[in-house]
């Protein structure tokens, strides 16, 4: 089927940056929307940013100013730069597609094993 991989995550200080990838391998006739989510130890997951195949974005309001979220249709892949980075950044973070595999099928959701990001104070 899909896989996703994600790479870029590891240690960083406040105020650091990061960038994480995300590469969609497999059967993919078409991606639409990619995101990225994050989970903290005993939280839920939550969205972190969303990219549509048009390049529209959306940022969840912890974010705004301080992540940006880009595409390369080219090589399926997903961005997510991280600046500024604060310790309650710090958790694992999931990639996320939606993907029709071929002509005839629905859109489907799927999930990378995700990358830890460690913000130290």
């Amino acid at each position: 089927q899909v896989q996703l991989v994600e790479s870029g995550g590891g240690w960083v200080q406040a105020g650091g940056s990061l960038r994480l990838s995300c590469a969609a391998s497999g059967s993919i006739f078409r991606i639409n929307d990619m995101g990225w989510y994050r989970q903290a130890p005993g939280k839920q997951r939550e969205l972190v940013a969303v990219i549509t195949s048009v390049d529209n974005t959306n940022y969840a309001d912890s974010v705004k100013g301080r992540f940006t979220i880009s595409r390369d249709n080219a090589k399926n892949t997903v961005y997510l730069r991280m600046n500024s980075l604060k310790p309650a950044d710090t958790a694992v973070y999931y990639c996320n597609a939606l993907v029709q595999t071929t002509f005839l099928s629905l859109e489907r959701n799927y999930w990378g094993k995700g990358t830890l990001v460690t913000v130290s104070s």
